[in-house]
């Protein structure tokens, strides 16, 4: 399976980074806030501590931001 970054661990991320942990990818997030970042790794995913940590070794980069100012 493939190597996943999600930056962004929000409503819509965090979600899809679960569902990705499950289907037996290998998942690790980014997230500003450190309780989502931790929802991820309870779940099975791993955490970054930057962007860069994120996508090192990733095969897929999947960005869920906002668009707000």
């Amino acid at each position: 399976m493939s190597n996943v970054a999600v930056i962004g661990l929000g409503i819509m991320g965090l979600p899809m980074a679960i569902n990705l942990v499950k289907a037996g990818h290998t998942v690790t997030g980014f997230n500003r806030s450190q309780d989502k970042i931790d929802k991820l790794v309870s779940e099975g995913g791993k955490g970054a501590t930057s962007i860069a940590d994120a996508v090192k070794d990733a095969d897929v980069v999947i960005t869920m931001v906002p668009d707000s100012p």
